[in-house]
């Protein structure tokens, strides 16, 4: 048990039967009446962002949660299955826990977050960063713009689509944003 003079930014918490991390947190002391505590949590089941507002001092159960180190193996009908670092147990996990699991490729390094409790997924974290080849892509072709924010289609190796900019070839390795799916830089050979 804590109460709310122990939040602080990414503390996991149970509330409304849910899994919440706190993302901001404000004490409020008004000058008329009690404190109180406005929060911004993030559901770890299933992402929503809601705002609450705690009286100062309630008690709050706390939620153990951990960020585990897996490499990922291979995609099938049950989902995509992931092997740990260290005790190299496998888990699977549906792709609706997996943030942009079109980037996913075989061997890939990610966090899975689990509730330690129960040992159950939670989430499956990609770097923010990675690295792929373009395997298919039209040729650019100069003067080819209006502008200078020119993008086109390119086909990664893990079959996802990416807008690169016309200079990009096919063949290449890029960098690609995990959190929006957009073209980062060319990778450093």
């Amino acid at each position: 048990m804590a109460t709310t003079a122990d939040f602080k930014n990414g503390l996991c918490i149970e509330f409304n039967n849910d899994l919440f991390t706190i993302v901001q947190f404000q004490h409020v002391k008004p000058g008329k009446g009690g404190a109180f505590v406005r929060t911004k949590l993030k559901s770890l089941t299933n992402g929503r962002v809601i705002e609450n507002t705690f009286n100062a001092g309630v008690k709050i159960d706390l939620a153990r949660v951990e960020r585990r180190p897996h490499q990922y193996l291979y995609k099938d009908d049950m989902g995509y299955t992931f092997m740990h670092n260290e005790t190299f147990e496998q888990i699977t996990c549906p792709k609706e826990l997996i943030t942009s699991p079109e980037l996913l490729k075989e061997g890939q390094y990610v966090e899975i977050v689990v509730n330690a409790d129960t040992e159950t997924p939670l989430s499956c974290e990609l770097p923010p960063f990675v690295t792929l080849e373009i395997t298919y892509t039209e040729p650019g072709l100069r003067g080819d713009t209006a502008s200078s924010t020119a993008l086109k289609r390119a086909t990664v190796e893990t079959g996802a689509i990416v807008m690169v900019p016309l200079f990009v070839n096919q063949g290449e390795k890029i960098k690609i944003d995990t959190r929006d799916g957009s073209y980062s830089e060319r990778a450093k050979s």
